[in-house]
């Protein structure tokens, strides 16, 4: 039986697209249901569409059979366990990778907050401030270097590895929000928005009809 991967709308829903990619990539056989986001119980992610697949109240979720996975990192993980490939395999280069995966994870709240993915949304530059200066200035300074030790065009060579499917929800961001980039951090943020699986995702967004008012007002 194929892994099915519960995601939210393809437009906003930033944690879905990184292990979509990272399924994708590694190609892996999986069936896509896309869930309508914002409906009733939402905020308090009481949502009765998600919660029927998803026991934390939020997707992404991948179905494994009888079990389920409902974390975009732990998803990532369970991929990579099928395709080690979609790690580096060189063990420095891989602990690299995961380390700045987990950064990335767990942190850029301002930026989550202030810049909210809207990937077909074109809005124009506008005032941010001083801790979004900061976390874009760390973002730019980690692609930089991990660029320069590793390869490119994507961080750690010629492939895209899940620390890659981790950052393309932030190149979506800067696009949409016309975000001025270091020249480095530019060249890779156009690298990832250039992928082709990227491209497909961006298209299945881009023909939703489903929208959420809040974030194309925002």
């Amino acid at each position: 039986m194929r892994p099915t991967l519960f995601v939210g709308n393809q437009n906003y829903s930033s944690w879905s697209l990184r292990p979509w990619l990272v399924l994708t990539w590694g190609g892996i056989d999986f069936d896509l249901r896309v869930i309508a986001l914002g409906g009733e119980g939402y905020t308090q992610r009481r949502m009765p569409e998600v919660l029927a697949v998803s026991p934390s109240g939020t997707v992404p979720a991948l179905a494994v059979g009888h079990d389920t996975v409902w974390d975009s990192l732990a998803i990532a993980e369970w991929a990579a366990e099928q395709v080690p490939a979609l790690w580096p395999a060189d063990p420095i280069a891989r602990a690299y990778a995961r380390s700045a995966t987990a950064e990335m994870h767990s942190g850029f709240g301002a930026i989550r907050s202030a810049l909210p993915c809207n990937i077909r949304r074109r809005a124009e530059p506008r005032a941010i401030g001083d801790d979004v200066r900061r976390e874009i200035a760390r973002l730019e300074a980690l692609w930089a270097t991990l660029g320069a030790r590793f390869g490119g065009p994507y961080l750690f060579g010629a492939r895209p590895t899940i620390a890659d499917a981790f950052f393309t929800p932030m190149a979506t961001r800067f696009r949409t929000y016309a975000v001025t980039l270091s020249p480095d951090a530019q060249r890779y943020a156009d690298t990832l928005l250039r992928d082709e699986a990227f491209r497909v995702w961006e298209a299945a967004g881009d023909e939703e009809t489903m929208t959420m008012p809040i974030w194309d007002a925002f």
